[in-house]
């Protein structure tokens, strides 16, 4: 297994924008040889053996790490959940949908289980504001988190309490409910509200009506709507 501790060279991987901003303003800036993935196809056994890094750190990855990957060298995932309470996919939706207002973000030493490994640490997140904003704030966190770990090399301690496991949602599921009440339906339409996922939508008429940059004032939603032409099932 990997991890001397004169090892001073790193590995961050992450899928979405937001990911490589925090990467650059932040984790880059950390004392050591740092290196930035952000597609599953840079992401090769090859790549990893060559660099030899100490930590790979996922902060926000949806692709399954070769097991190659994971069974030699350590890779710590951050997760938007208290787990083992909300194990699985799409936490963040999951949670306020739950009627959650704060989480906390566990970084977890990865296992060829989902979210079952054990943890180095947690910290608090809130959950207010747009999905995006949230998605940014848990990286800074996550950031922190980081340097943390590098500092310290805490030892990951095992899960403990029930399993709750979450379902990963599907971009039909962002199809607005009937009978929602105005703050539901605000907190709906801002958990979808980043950059590449399905935001909150209705159809109607022929058309769909995607929502997005929403605010709750004043006994109304104030919210953003693209609307274009809905293709009719065949």
């Amino acid at each position: 297994m990997r991890g001397e501790e004169s090892n001073t060279t790193y590995l961050v991987l992450g899928s979405k924008p937001w990911s490589r901003d925090v990467f650059d303003a932040t984790i880059s800036k950390y004392s050591g040889q740092w290196h930035f993935i952000h597609s599953r196809e840079e992401l090769t056994a090859d790549l990893v053996r060559s660099l030899d890094p100490r930590y790979l750190f996922f902060l926000h990855w949806s692709w399954k790490v070769l097991d190659e990957i994971v069974d030699n060298y350590e890779c710590v995932c951050f997760h938007m959940t208290d787990v083992p309470y909300g194990r699985g996919g799409s936490p963040l939706q999951n949670l306020i949908i739950r009627g959650h207002q704060r989480t906390k973000l566990s970084a977890l030493r990865m296992t060829p289980d989902f979210d079952a490994g054990p943890v180095y640490l947690k910290r608090e997140l809130g959950l207010e504001g747009s999905a995006e904003e949230i998605y940014l704030r848990a990286n800074y966190l996550a950031a922190e988190m980081i340097e943390t770990i590098i500092l310290e090399q805490p030892q990951p301690v095992n899960q403990t309490g029930e399993v709750i496991i979450f379902k990963r949602r599907k971009p039909e599921e962002s199809k607005i409910p009937e009978a929602l009440s105005l703050p539901a339906l605000f907190d709906f339409i801002r958990m979808l509200d980043a950059e590449e996922y399905p935001k909150a939508f209705i159809d109607v008429k022929g058309f769909r009506y995607e929502f997005r940059r929403a605010s709750l004032k004043d006994g109304r939603i104030v919210a953003d709507v693209v609307i274009t032409p809905k293709e009719e099932s065949l």
